[in-house]
């Protein structure tokens, strides 16, 4: 390892500072490596991962470390390494060009590209034999067959450049949203897995947002099945290993069917969503568990995630000392020295066993099963239970500290960030406990000081902001979590902020004639190809989260013109949200809440705050809910004034309001 630093040393991204010690010759993008492919005629190889990514540690460990593969690298190639958090723009484009190639899509995504930056042959990670093989084949691809190679980049050009958009947009020729709810809840039910909870796939990621679709459809239908399914699932996550047992938050997947053996990486983004799902989930069930896994979240998201200006870090490896998940797992006998006499207790709750639960006699923790038969079988209150596991859960946490860290990701990313102002806010409403609130807020003002120039954003921060400009689910996010605090406040400069940024993303993102928003700004650096995200990930779809937020904000701040593209964006996708709603589920939301409308519930008056708590700790997902002590600007406050001079409940639905009410219960009968 004492070989000279590469370029990647004035990188910001931690990920790219890992690779800075490597002998290959690696470059950022820009136009310093492009022009260089040019001028030397190589080809360029483009190796895209992120910090907290395995196999890229893998590859890492066995090629781009030693000499004799880098030196092959060097010779016969222009060589880029890529943070795909930092450039997920560069991803989209080139793991939709090696899907186009009929290769399943992963990281670390090698790719190979003309010097014009057309790509021509890709994959996944590859052993060291055989990367040094395709490193050769390719080089006398380049130099013996270039005709050929050429016309294959430009057949994969081709395709990149065809829009998603124009191939899927159908007109919506019958909705009748009662009809459809019940369509897209029948293709997600075909899924289900009724056991394990999730659906029924391995590996098993969490995709919170189907589990959000699901919430409000059983808001609208009542149908038990859903809910059960619902509350099977969070259960069963919060119970397995893939979430932290003892320090709280979740990792990115679980790699069986029974959410038990994490990819032990921790991601901020999946998180961020997680606080939300189980906090909506116990305003429908006051159930004691999804509270907790709240609460634990939060405090994993205290101690381990958070800037001291109060930005949120990225992630957390999986990897410490090389081993995967070595942080996070314990031997029988390591519980009997640090816990003693509760040892038996704690192992029997947690399925720990002299010979393991998991790898070289290690335990994953994880809970079987409800605490009731646990309480039976133990002779033990619930009571005794939970003061015995805080207290053991304490000197575990305290224990493990002591331990070598996974690597932490500490570059804070916009639109993660705001998507963690959405999930706090959320359990702040729910739980209506201040805490959250305070973080929400601190998280979006330093988002306001460090990562937006106006109303320009940038993607992210670490020591000082990135150069790099935010991409559409930066700005998404961003107006998305401004429009909650709003509700969760009636601040006014949320909501106002909200729309400038929606203006300025209307005039650099979107597409007039396609009528959808493009990943990268105007003002980006030009790739290959303009990408649109329409399909849900882990992360939702920024064009989905962009629509809801037009239908939102175009409510609120009487836009009909964002109503109307969201109505336009949305209804063109509806064929796909009922035929394909487990990629579709951010979009079936909007569909539901265009189609069936939403109520804006005004309050007005001294006392709205407590009103506000009141309603926002139950789960009503089809109202928009504005407020003002006195005077507003605020379109719909228009004429409303308290009645009686007491506190006033207006329920409107497009403008046109009932008869203005004192008392939730009254207003709940409006608007349900």
């Amino acid at each position: 390892m004492g070989h000279k630093k590469n370029r990647l040393i004035h990188s910001s991204s931690p990920y790219l500072l890992q690779h800075a010690s490597n002998p290959v010759d690696w470059h950022e993008w820009g136009e310093e490596a492009l022009q260089k492919a040019v001028a030397t005629d190589k080809p360029i190889l483009v190796s895209i991962g992120y910090s907290a990514c395995h196999w890229c540690h893998v590859m890492e460990r066995e090629s781009f470390e030693v000499e004799d593969i880098a030196k092959v690298m060097n010779d016969f190639f222009v060589c880029i390494k890529v943070d795909r958090e930092e450039r997920p723009d560069i991803d989209h484009v080139y793991m939709d060009a090696v899907q186009a190639l009929g290769i399943h899509g992963g990281w670390p995504l090698n790719v190979f590209l003309t010097p014009d930056q057309k790509p021509f042959f890709g994959g996944t990670y590859f052993s060291p034999q055989s990367w040094v093989q395709i490193l050769t084949n390719i080089h006398q691809a380049y130099v013996g067959n270039r005709k050929q190679l050429g016309q294959r980049a430009d057949e994969i050009a081709i395709h990149l450049l065809r829009s998603d958009v124009a191939r899927l947009k159908q007109a919506d020729t019958n909705p009748d949203w009662q009809k459809d709810i019940h369509t897209i809840y029948n293709q997600l039910k075909s899924h289900f897995d009724l056991v394990w909870g999730g659906m029924d796939r391995a590996p098993k990621f969490i995709m919170p947002s189907i589990w959000f679709y699901l919430l409000r459809f059983y808001n609208l239908s009542k149908d038990s099945g859903a809910l059960n399914q619902i509350k099977l699932t969070l259960n069963k996550i919060a119970e397995g290993g893939i979430y932290d047992q003892i320090g709280g938050g979740f990792a990115r997947y679980s790699v069986d069917p029974h959410w038990f053996a994490p990819h032990f990486e921790k991601m901020l983004y999946d998180n961020a969503q997680l606080l939300s799902l189980y906090a909506e989930t116990y305003a429908v069930t006051n159930e004691e568990i999804f509270k907790n896994t709240v609460y634990e979240t939060f405090d994993w998201l205290n101690r381990e995630m958070t800037h001291p200006g109060g930005g949120f870090y990225s992630a957390l490896d999986a990897d410490s000392e090389g081993v995967e998940g070595l942080y996070y797992v314990w031997t029988k006998k390591e519980l009997e020295e640090i816990l003693g006499e509760d040892e038996k207790l704690v192992s029997a709750y947690y399925g720990v066993t002299a010979s393991g639960n998991w790898e070289h006699g290690r335990n994953i923790l994880k809970r079987d099963g409800s605490d009731e038969n646990f309480l039976l079988s133990h002779n033990l209150t619930s009571l005794k239970l939970k003061e015995i596991l805080n207290k053991t859960k304490q000197k575990l946490l305290v224990h493990r500290d002591q331990r070598i860290r996974p690597g932490l990701d500490d570059k804070i990313i916009t639109s993660w960030n705001a998507m963690t102002v959405c999930g706090l806010v959320d359990a702040f409403c729910v739980f209506d406990d201040q805490k959250f609130l305070d973080a929400a807020l601190k998280n979006m003002q330093f988002i306001e000081r460090e990562l937006a120039v106006g109303t320009k954003l940038f993607r992210s921060f670490r020591v000082e902001k990135t150069n790099i400009h935010g991409f559409l689910d930066d700005y998404a996010y961003v107006i998305k979590a401004q429009i909650k605090l709003y509700q969760a406040t009636f601040d006014e400069q949320w909501i106002r902020r909200a729309g400038e940024f929606i203006l300025y993303t209307l005039e650099h993102f979107f597409d007039t004639e396609e009528g959808f928003f493009n990943y990268t700004s105007t003002s980006s650096e030009t790739l290959i190809t303009q990408k649109k995200e329409i399909f849900d990930n882990v992360i939702p779809s920024s064009n989905a989260i962009m629509a809801r937020n037009l239908y939102h904000a175009g409510t609120m701040l009487d836009k009909e013109e964002w109503q109307r593209i969201a109505e336009s964006m949305t209804s063109s996708l509806a064929h796909l949200i009922k035929s394909e709603p487990n990629y579709m589920s951010e979009w079936a939301m909007v569909h539901t809440e265009i189609n069936k409308g939403m109520h804006e519930v005004l309050l007005v008056g001294n006392g709205i705050q407590q009103l506000r708590r009141d309603l926002q700790k139950e789960f009503h997902p089809f109202i928009l809910v504005q407020g003002s002590k006195g005077s507003s600007n605020l379109p719909l406050f228009k004429d409303k004034t308290p009645v009686e001079g007491k506190d006033t409940i207006y329920v409107c639905q497009q403008k046109t309001c009932l008869l203005p009410v004192h008392t939730l219960e009254e207003a709940r009968k409006q608007f349900v």
